[in-house]
């Protein structure tokens, strides 16, 4: 565990280091100043999440970014296999994103406020009416230009063969009429989860053409979970 305590002592580090620019941030965000909050999160955010590989070392591939729509929000359905997941997709999608996190995270006081700043959306999972009101405050924030990532595993794989993804999960994309873009990430659990503690590791994650998801008819909305599972699991060989 050596390694993973001298990780979390660098990660705190860095963002202890970035307490004053997250002052401001709220500070802004308080005003109403949302353009320049956004400027300053944005700027922050990505450098955290490439720093996460740099110390532990691990190479990262990533294939299809020219995919990616520039002008609009997208909802990024994802593969789940460790705990690095999100680091990735923040770090080298080059997309600012939010996503929809329980809502024990909340209780942590640096890492909430970044997520707050980010736009996250904190879910009770224990009350149904909570968790509605939070897939509908997420699908809110991607038609305010905020793109969001899902799981829709709900849980991490671990190296695992991937778990069928739940169709319930896709209702933030349904909701948001924003296109969907499937991505493959193969090889994070290796960096955490193999050893219960931290190891580097090649990971690659694969941006998949989106799909758009408005105006689709409600055989369609049945049928597109299982199709983006196909798409995202094909590439892992399972």
């Amino acid at each position: 565990m050596f390694r993973t305590l001298v990780a979390m002592i660098k990660l705190s580090a860095f963002m202890i280091g970035k307490n004053g620019l997250l002052r401001k941030a709220k500070k802004l965000d308080a005003e109403g100043k949302i353009k320049e909050r956004d400027e300053i999160v944005n700027s922050i955010v990505p450098v955290w999440a490439r720093y996460v590989f740099e110390i532990t070392k691990s190479e990262v591939e990533v294939e299809g970014l020219e995919k990616l729509p520039s002008d609009k929000a997208v909802v990024f359905v994802a593969n789940h296999q460790g705990l690095m997941d999100i680091p990735l997709l923040y770090g080298f999608s080059g997309k600012p994103m939010a996503f929809v996190a329980k809502i024990e995270l909340a209780k942590i006081p640096l890492l909430s406020s970044w997520m707050k700043l980010l736009q996250c959306t904190f879910i009770d999972r224990k009350s149904m009416r909570a968790s509605l009101e939070a897939i509908n405050t997420a699908a809110a924030n991607v038609s305010k230009g905020y793109s969001q990532m899902i799981f829709p595993e709900g849980t991490r794989s671990k190296g695992r063969p991937h778990i069928e993804f739940k169709p319930g999960s896709f209702k933030l994309a349904f909701k948001s009429k924003a296109p969907i873009v499937p991505v493959t990430i193969d090889g994070t659990w290796r960096i955490y989860e193999e050893h219960n503690d931290v190891r580097s590791a090649h990971v690659k994650m694969i941006v998949h053409d989106p799909i758009e998801t408005a105006n689709l008819s409600k055989e369609e909305m049945q049928s597109l979970p299982a199709t983006i599972e196909k798409i995202v699991c094909a590439p892992l060989g399972e």
